[in-house]
């Protein structure tokens, strides 16, 4: 066996270092808990998408829609709009939607996306986990305005 100069023997070190393992590690995990809060701030939609076939006449869903004056309503009772300010109130105090957790979004195509995001933040507030979008069926004589 060779005699170092220092006068002790030299073996090979068996361990490895795990110091770099963990900084990375622990990098990676601030990195993650900074940024999941920013990622589950959005709200989840379901789209329709293009060529999907129309809903089944006896599916009946509850839907809200929103006119192009911005007046709301819930199902098909258009005599009773409800304001803007009562929308999440209105919709916690719906069994029906609090039992199935989905609702229709039927909006005018002129309103402003600001209020329909709004909405639909109250929405997803209320405790709606699936929403739709209804839409027109796509005609080949139709043209975009």
């Amino acid at each position: 066996m060779a005699m170092s100069p220092g006068g002790g023997s030299r073996r090979a070190m068996s361990e490895i270092n795990v110091t770099p393992l963990v900084d990375v590690m622990l990098v990676l995990l601030i990195i993650f808990m900074v940024t999941a809060p920013l990622i589950s701030q959005g709200v989840e939609v379901d789209l329709p998408q293009t060529k999907a076939q129309a809903l089944s006449g006896d599916d009946k869903k509850l839907v809200l829609t929103l006119t192009k004056d911005k007046i709301i309503f819930i199902g098909t009772n258009a005599d009773n709009p409800i304001p803007y300010e009562q929308l999440e109130t209105k919709l916690r105090a719906n069994e029906k939607l609090q039992a199935e957790k989905e609702l229709y979004l039927h909006a005018d195509r002129r309103l402003e996306y600001g209020f329909v995001v709004d909405v639909m933040g109250i929405v997803k507030r209320a405790g709606v986990t699936k929403m739709g979008m209804v839409t027109d069926p796509l005609t080949a004589t139709k043209t975009r305005r």
